[in-house]
């Protein structure tokens, strides 16, 4: 499989292709619809943000409670289609890449293709295997909203595989 490095930068998106696996290393964001929903009133208002978008890797997820001696819970991916509201303009702002499970809207496709980004998927019910790539964890916004706050997490060799890619490609036909 091939490996890739956050942040991404131009080169390595255009080079993913529809259905190619991966394994992801560096940073990523968690984030879901209520983090989606303040990010994206900040930008309408022309606040700053709490997390910089430009080439990074957002993950639709809401872990569960970290046990002991763990870096993360359970981190499985969140359905996708519930942030393409918030996606398009996140995508204008230099969001590279969203990761999730299930197909995204005609509009989310437009825009991946249109701002170079990718959309990948991993793997839905294997929460408690994905966290053991999860190496470092820490909330970095919007701690009020719990398991829906902004995390920022340290992934090494995260599987993943590219479900839309900066041409339109698709997985999804």
């Amino acid at each position: 499989m091939k490996k890739i490095i956050t942040p991404l930068d131009l080169d390595t998106i255009k080079s993913l292709k529809a259905g190619q696996e991966l394994l992801l290393n560096g940073t990523i964001y968690t984030a879901r619809d209520q983090a989606h929903k303040r990010l994206v009133e900040a930008i309408k208002a022309g606040k700053s943000l709490p997390i910089e978008l430009k080439n990074a890797v957002i993950y639709y997820c809401g872990p569960t409670q970290t046990p002991k001696n763990k870096v993360i819970g359970a981190c499985g991916p969140t359905t996708s289609s519930r942030m393409d509201d918030f996606t398009p303009l996140l995508l204008s702002k230099g969001l590279k890449a969203m990761i999730g499970k299930g197909a995204r809207s005609i509009e989310v496709r437009v825009a991946i293709k249109k701002h170079k980004g990718a959309y990948f998927v991993t793997y839905a019910g294997c929460g408690a295997l994905l966290a053991k790539c999860v190496k470092k964890s820490k909330v970095v916004a919007y701690n009020d909203l719990g398991p829906e706050a902004i995390l920022k997490l340290e992934v090494k060799d995260f599987p993943l595989i590219v479900a839309i890619d900066a041409n339109g490609g698709s997985i999804y036909g």
